[in-house]
């Protein structure tokens, strides 16, 4: 039979803006994921010798982020030898992952303590990044004409007919929700502050949110996949919207209605949750938050790629034995404002139960380390309105979605 798994407490980085002149550039990501790995272990009162292994999330594993990040986190935190450390890409979902992947093993018993979580550092990304999610597999092209994540995110808005202003009127809200919840400290439990090798603090806020932002400032924005989409590709001689065009000969134009102000933000961060089985807490004095209820991962055609956490919900959902209406607190990654609206609009979720305390739009999206954050969130706001069930999801590039349940206790 299957053991529970508990999560005992979680911490995470501030956001940095994802910029040279970002609070978090000049922390090597290794260094900042041990900082998150220390702080939680001081927190939580765990020997880190008992820790059976780190499992985190990273969506670039080149450059400053690549050769296994968690375990050279593990060893920058001077955590003891003895603990192993892996690192896994599922894209944006990689965090959430990292979590589920620590909830099986508990689950499975072969593991009684895993730390998960990730980390990102877009301001150090390695050169080229992201250019080509098919690595130019010419093969796999003609299949599935893969566009960037933006455009599909206009995709979706043009087939759900979501205009510029609804997008925008999304993103506002966002922000208002995001300054609100930071004015009345509802992220201070799970924030640490990030330091210098000195000691002095390099960051303790999150650097992203813009609280002024209205529909007027948004509106002086110009689309930013517009002129991507447009621009013809060598060999084929199609442009990413002419491409799009192919897989959904219905949809004669996109609407370009994303920008910088309506998507996720670039930032730098880490994150990390303890769990363990119920087993190992109960011997060990600790008292848990929360238990991992399910959770489930889901593929979508991969052109309009954004739009997998619809079915990784449905699919959750129904593992649990549970409606839609069962979930206290949902959050959904905002990616772009179309992927949170969609999934809302398909599941019939009530919009004043979805990312109450804003999302990625105001508060940056680490690709890595957001899940384990989004986790954090729902937690915390769970205990500070003493509901009970809370659902994550995330879109992931290549046409995935990740989702999870979480019982408050």
């Amino acid at each position: 039979m299957a053991r529970e798994a508990w999560i005992i407490d979680g911490v995470r980085t501030p956001r940095g803006k994802g910029k040279p002149s970002g609070g978090l550039h000049h922390i090597h990501p290794q260094e900042l994921l041990g900082q998150v790995l220390r702080e939680l272990g001081e927190r939580s009162g765990i020997d880190p010798a008992t820790v059976d292994d780190v499992v985190m999330g990273n969506g670039d594993h080149q450059g400053d982020h690549a050769n296994d990040i968690a375990r050279f986190a593990v060893l920058a935190a001077g955590w003891p030898i003895t603990v192993p450390g892996v690192a896994l890409n599922r894209f944006c979902g990689s965090g959430q992952q990292a979590v589920m992947f620590a909830a099986m093993g508990i689950a499975a018993g072969w593991q009684d303590v895993v730390v998960a979580g990730g980390v990102e550092s877009m301001s150090r990304y390695s050169e080229g990044f992201g250019n080509s999610l098919d690595s130019g597999n010419a093969h796999l092209r003609e299949r599935y004409p893969l566009v960037p994540q933006g455009i599909s995110a206009d995709l979706i808005a043009t087939i759900e007919q979501f205009s510029r202003y609804t997008v925008d009127s999304f993103a506002v809200r966002s922000q208002q929700r995001a300054a609100d919840a930071i004015t009345n400290g509802r992220f201070a439990r799970s924030l640490i502050t990030v330091r210098n090798p000195d000691g002095s603090v390099a960051l303790d806020h999150d650097e992203h949110p813009r609280p002024g932002t209205t529909i007027e400032s948004l509106s002086g924005l110009a689309p930013s996949f517009a002129r991507a989409g447009g621009k013809v590709r060598e060999p084929d001689g199609l442009s990413f919207d002419q491409m799009c065009g192919q897989v959904y000969p219905d949809v004669t134009e996109i609407a370009h209605v994303h920008h910088a102000g309506n998507s996720s933000g670039v930032v730098d961060g880490g994150a990390a949750m303890l769990l363990t089985s119920a087993e190992f807490a109960k011997a060990h004095g600790l008292r848990p938050r929360a238990r991992i209820v399910t959770g489930a991962v889901a593929g979508d055609e991969p052109v309009i790629m954004l739009t997998a956490p619809g079915p990784a919900s449905r699919s959750c959902l129904e593992k649990a034995g549970m409606a839609v209406g069962d979930i206290d607190l949902w959050e959904i990654n905002e990616a772009f404002a179309a992927v949170p609206m969609k999934v809302t609009r398909d599941l019939e979720i009530d919009e004043d139960k979805v990312n109450v305390n804003g999302g990625a739009i105001a508060l940056g999206h680490p690709i890595g380390a957001t899940g384990a954050m989004l986790f954090q969130t729902v937690l915390d706001e769970l205990e500070r309105r003493d509901q009970t069930i809370g659902l994550v999801t995330m879109c992931t590039g290549g046409g995935m979605g990740t989702a999870t349940i979480i019982e408050r206790m």
